[in-house]
């Protein structure tokens, strides 16, 4: 089983950022988007700081998000890493399975990357991110490369809005509209 060591949470200034982005989502009717708890079990506490020390998490989790997008659902995990790539051990498999299966309900399964080391936000869709898993199971690369990633899909700071996500679900859905409707024509 899992367990977690209070070294710090990787990654909890992205989230912090997300969901203060979802706050104001939320209030201006764009978008109702929950951050999910992860079930941890304590081992350690420290009663003077009040603080876990070591737990366990009970379960795995599936993905960071979940939610509806004017009556789109969505569900999606955010990553950081301060590489010019995006590790694939960082996908879990349970994660992979999860968003598969949301996508095969005609939900909308991405990730959101942070690349500290150049300071941007990337959408990464769930077709592409299965594809690069794909490989690296059968010895291909291991990671997916910043540079590699479709350029319309950063996410940028727009106003009140830390993380601008919403503009590149919107450029990932154009796509697929279009993949859709190209593939339908060729029936």
């Amino acid at each position: 089983m899992p367990y977690w060591n209070s070294r710090g949470l990787r990654g909890s200034t992205l989230e912090e950022f997300i969901n203060l982005t979802n706050e104001e989502y939320l209030r201006c009717g764009l978008a109702v988007i929950q951050k999910l708890p992860t079930s941890i079990k304590p081992i350690t506490l420290d009663k003077q700081k009040g603080v876990i020390s070591l737990a366990y998490f009970d379960q795995k989790s599936t993905v960071d998000y979940m939610g509806n997008i004017q009556g789109i659902p969505v569900c999606f995990d955010v990553k950081e890493t301060n590489k010019d790539s995006l590790p694939i051990s960082n996908i879990h498999s349970h994660q992979i399975e999860f968003m598969e299966k949301f996508a095969e309900q005609k939900g909308l399964s991405y990730i959101i990357v942070f690349f500290s080391k150049i300071e941007k936000y990337f959408l990464i869709p769930f077709e592409e991110i299965k594809n690069y898993w794909e490989k690296s199971r059968n010895g291909g690369r291991k990671s997916i490369p910043w540079k590699a990633l479709d350029e319309n899909l950063e996410i940028k700071r727009e106003g009140i809005f830390l993380v601008h996500y919403l503009q590149a679900v919107n450029t990932y859905l154009n796509k697929l509209n279009t993949k859709n409707l190209t593939d339908e024509s060729e029936l």
